[in-house]
């Protein structure tokens, strides 16, 4: 398999690929490549955090809680970053890279948020157990978290009472896309979703008495059904698998659709719903792998974040700081702007973050300092220049690189080779002529360079 080839499936699948790995993997064929990093991701590894002191707090009944409820939300809005950290410490350091990246897709897709920790963290681990199964499962496991039912409402919806947040985002932005449904569907898919809740702990609670058993007439078919039902029913709409191939194209291989490559993929995803099997279609397939799928799309925040980080290893010392970081980026993980979620795109990029963008390799790698020493400058004079910068700018982020990992790692590829591994895309010409003008005092000089422009910002 190219080389290219292989950095492409690991950037988009991934967080890049070092040259060692490259270099391995490069003896291989496609399928054999694809089918190790998917064979890697088949584990599933839960995020946890010892909750035992909320879990005590919360007590077996509502009123335990309700009395300890200030300290549940206190340890709470503590845990909460540490999750954060955590999952881009696994994001960074895994194996199980495609279950991870798929896990950071459906995030975006599943959007919910909730102020108790453990409800977040059990939503969290049920994105990565279903992140590569069976679609038709993870819809009803998604609505059947307690982080949801309370985030969309579906604990409020009684036969009495039907509430419909649920049921107009299941199908607006869970399944089938605007357009696709009239008000009525809404209205008789949320009578199906009556009596859905959960216990004190998070765990699904079905409130029999609070169903609507009455037929329900659904897509021009009528029945006594239930949220399983409604599911089933939304899923023989080849629209459905038509709606999700057509995020996971965006996300993964090109903003703009190419209807062909999106048939293909609708037609083996509609066949079972098996998301494994519609990643490793697309990994496969020979367009994926066209220049103009290549180094074509803008990285988000946490692709920035981790991608910088799979070169150097970067702790940040002050948990503060690199949240702050991220909301600066426009992406806090884990905490989604709206039902939405991100964008995504072009809209990560505005005038005040493509700067934080491109001066961030140096804030976090080089005390932020650039090196622009021109041809012919004599050591004396970059020294000078670099202890102002640490001296004004090295406290900005309290970080601790590893330069260490980053030379062993690329000890056998030259600094005239760097721009190959570190940048996605070909570097424009303008760049190129900035590049012949500095002098390339080290690879980590040089690779702080490259990570400052523009063209880094792609993958």
């Amino acid at each position: 398999m190219k080389q290219k080839h292989i950095q492409h499936l690991y950037n988009r699948l991934g967080f890049g690929i070092l040259p060692n790995d490259l270099e391995k993997l490069s003896k291989k064929s496609r399928k054999e490549v694809v089918n190790s990093l998917f064979s890697a991701s088949k584990t599933v590894s839960p995020i946890k955090q010892d909750v035992s002191e909320i879990k005590n707090l919360i007590g077996d009944s509502y009123m335990t809680a309700k009395e300890n409820i200030r300290e549940i939300q206190k340890l709470s809005r503590e845990l909460a970053p540490k999750l954060n950290m955590a999952w881009v410490k696994r994001l960074s350091n895994t194996s199980e890279i495609v279950r991870e990246k798929m896990t950071l897709f459906w995030s975006n897709h599943f959007v919910c948020e909730d102020n108790n920790y453990i409800y977040r963290e059990n939503y969290h681990n049920t994105l990565r157990a279903h992140a590569l199964g069976d679609f038709r499962a993870f819809v009803n496991a998604v609505s059947k978290e307690a982080a949801m039912t309370k985030y969309l409402n579906t604990k409020q919806n009684k036969k009495q009472k039907p509430n419909e947040n649920f049921a107009r985002e299941l199908m607006e932005l869970f399944t089938l896309g605007v357009g696709n449904y009239t008000e009525q569907d809404i209205k008789e898919a949320a009578k199906a979703f009556t009596g859905y809740s959960h216990d004190i702990h998070g765990n699904f609670l079905f409130r029999r008495r609070l169903h609507d058993y009455g037929e329900k007439t659904f897509f021009g078919k009528t029945g006594n059904y239930k949220g399983e039902d409604i599911v089933d029913i939304i899923l023989e709409e080849k629209r459905c698998a038509e709606y999700i191939c057509e995020k996971v194209y965006r996300y993964f291989v090109n903003d703009t659709l190419n209807k062909a490559h999106v048939e293909a993929m609708t037609n083996v995803f509609y066949k079972d719903y098996n998301i494994n099997k519609l990643m490793k279609f697309v990994c496969n397939a020979s367009w994926f792998y066209e220049d103009e799928n290549i180094g074509n799309k803008i990285k988000s925040p946490i692709e920035l974040l981790v991608g910088m980080n799979t070169l150097v290893p970067t702790t940040f010392n002050n948990q503060r700081q690199f949240l702050y970081l991220q909301r600066s980026l426009g992406q806090v993980l884990l905490d989604p702007p709206n039902v939405a979620g991100w964008k995504g795109g072009q809209n990560w990029i505005d005038s005040n973050t493509i700067t934080l963008r491109l001066k961030l390799p140096s804030l976090l790698l080089n005390s932020a300092y650039i090196s622009k020493a021109r041809k012919g400058q004599n050591d004396a004079q970059m020294e000078q220049r670099k202890k102002m910068f640490k001296k004004n700018f090295g406290k900005r982020f309290n970080v601790e690189s590893n330069w260490d990992y980053f030379n062993k790692q690329f000890k056998s590829v030259s600094i005239n080779e760097l721009e190959n591994y570190v940048l996605a895309c070909k570097a424009s010409p303008a760049a190129k002529n900035y590049l012949n003008t500095l002098e390339k005092v080290s690879k980590q000089e040089y690779c702080v360079q490259l990570m400052s422009l523009p063209e880094y910002q792609m993958c």
